[in-house]
């Protein structure tokens, strides 16, 4: 069987490699914890919640990386 879409395989992993808090920290050392976790609190206001970047299962918290890194690239096109 192919894979649908015009997808590679890796793309489709991509598209549902979720990570928790804790390893998305472990795996990027450049955020920390409470960082990433006060982004999660303030998700209405700051976009992550319309990016569709957080999953939640029960009272796990679930981050799917590629749509948290296109949101974190978005929420930077202002520049400093």
């Amino acid at each position: 069987m192919g894979v649908q879409n015009n997808q590679s395989a890796e793309q489709q992993v991509a598209l549902y490699c979720y990570l928790t808090v804790n390893q998305l920290c472990d795996k990027h050392k450049a955020f920390k914890i409470g960082g990433v976790r006060a982004q999660i609190f303030n998700e209405e206001k700051n976009g992550l919640k319309e990016s569709g970047a957080i999953l939640r299962n029960g009272r796990k918290i679930l981050i799917n990386e590629a749509k948290w890194f296109a949101w974190l690239e978005a929420g930077n096109q202002g520049g400093a």
